[in-house]
């Protein structure tokens, strides 16, 4: 197969941050989707309504010209969250869910949730006004092996959830393990997961062998090699449960490449390629489609979209960076090949 044509996709987990790495960053989503659902961990978080409308017009304005993109805002949950915000969240055009991030668990998640039980009543009005949660799932136990957080928080806080509120639909974002595939395969037809392409392509080897790769270092953390394999049986398995999600993470590539790097892979200059790459790796170019441009818009009741893009089969080289200077950025699989690019 030397080109594939799919329907535009959506990237249903983006961080395009703010300000100046906002515009530098933001054209790679752009020229590959339609829309995305953006990640409210700015600092401040974008803890209301209004903020995120705010944050909204930020990003349009960052939208290079010509383009049609649809930037799908996110409210960071916190124990101060109301069930008035939550109501008029739901009610708002332009807010698309609610994001809970464990105290502690990832990049600016410091405002995060460190009781789940306790916003169990913040839950059940989600639940009552039918605006989606989506979950960062790990435990933050410093006791616990930082490989063994995902399924850790599926059996004490997942589970639990998704048992007391039947009728909340629920992202489990960045899937990563086999016990969590198997969460979001057994659960009801409102809970379902996003995928990025790190965790398809690479094991935790990726990170730590031949020396400390902190441009593959992200949360949650890649896992074992049959972790790796139950992400791809899942992500090719055409099961609408499961669809794309880069969790893109930009960082400076001085903050990266510190003494305590930041977590986060930054792969929205090259996210269909590197998806191509994983189905075709696999077998299951054909189920690539509906991964990325069907089953996401369809759980969060949206319409599909009408465009298409094309891949071909054409080796390129990923740049060393992005951005110049203080700005610069390192992208996953930097000075690597990639084998097919959008036409």
């Amino acid at each position: 197969m030397k080109t594939i044509t799919i329907t535009r996709p959506d990237d249903w987990h983006a961080h395009v941050r703010s300000g100046a790495v906002l515009k530098t960053v933001l054209p790679h989503t752009v020229r590959q989707f339609a829309r995305a659902i953006i990640m409210p961990n700015l600092k401040p978080p974008v803890t209301t309504a209004a903020q995120a409308l705010a944050y909204r017009e930020e990003i349009l304005q960052a939208v290079p010209a010509g383009f049609d993109f649809m930037p799908l805002m996110t409210l960071y949950l916190t124990g101060s969250t109301t069930a008035a915000e939550i109501k008029m969240a739901a009610g708002s055009d332009h807010v698309y869910a609610f994001k809970l991030y464990p105290a502690g668990a990832t990049t600016n998640s410091d405002s995060g949730v460190a009781d789940i039980k306790a916003v169990y009543p913040l839950l059940e009005a989600m639940e009552k006004y039918d605006i989606p949660l989506l979950i960062h799932g790990e435990v933050t136990d410093e006791r616990c092996d930082i490989f063994d957080r995902e399924r850790v928080f599926v059996d004490t806080s997942l589970t639990g959830i998704a048992g007391s509120f039947p009728g909340l639909r629920i992202v489990v974002e960045h899937v990563t393990t086999s016990e969590a595939v198997q969460f979001v395969e057994a659960a009801g037809a409102n809970v379902a997961a996003t995928i990025t392409p790190q965790h398809l392509l690479f094991n935790r080897n990726a990170i730590l062998a031949g020396g400390i790769r902190p441009h593959y270092y992200c949360l949650p953390i890649i896992k074992r090699e049959h972790h790796r394999l139950a992400l791809v049986a899942a992500a090719t398995s055409a099961n609408p449960k499961f669809f794309l999600g880069t969790d893109s993470a930009p960082h400076l590539t001085s903050l990266k490449e510190s003494a305590c790097g930041c977590a986060g892979c930054y792969s929205a200059h090259a996210a269909l390629e590197l998806y191509a790459k994983a189905f075709e790796r696999a077998g299951s170019l054909d189920k690539l489609e509906g991964f990325a441009s069907f089953y996401g818009a369809d759980f969060y009741r949206l319409p599909r979209n009408s465009g298409t893009i094309t891949l071909e089969k054409s080796a390129w080289t990923v740049p060393a960076a992005y951005g110049e200077d203080s700005l610069s950025i390192t992208p996953l699989m930097a000075n690597e090949e990639l084998s097919w690019k959008i036409r």
